[in-house]
């Protein structure tokens, strides 16, 4: 599949979300949205970030603090793993992966944003 530039999409092999920046054959450029990192990756270790995962990423570049890091953070991981779980069972664009997600952003914001970092 083709990404256009600017698109966001995760890398499943990193679990990242991440913006195309180009393409290079079958692999694309992707970065960190907002700036920084950039790696390339093959196009089939890419998938369309859903809508939940790009308001996440939009919200976080527009907040005053730093980006959160999770390591180590025992709620961070059982969140993740709750709205996982959800989306395997439900399917990516329901309700209640809606509100798993939703439960893991603003634990995110509250707990780590403005933080510092580990």
């Amino acid at each position: 599949m083709t990404y256009r530039v600017g698109a966001y999409v995760v890398d499943t092999s990193e679990d990242k979300v991440a913006q195309v920046i180009g393409h290079r054959g079958s692999h694309v450029q992707v970065r960190t949205p907002g700036g920084g990192a950039v790696w390339e990756v093959h196009a089939s270790v890419l998938r369309l970030a859903m809508s939940q995962e790009r308001e996440a990423v939009r919200a976080l570049a527009n907040s005053d603090g730093p980006a959160p890091q999770r390591r180590g953070c025992a709620r961070c991981a059982e969140l993740e793993a709750a709205w996982r779980v959800a989306c395997a069972a439900t399917g990516e664009r329901t309700t209640t992966t809606g509100w798993a997600l939703n439960r893991f952003r603003n634990h995110w914001r509250l707990d780590h944003v403005g933080a510092p970092r580990t």
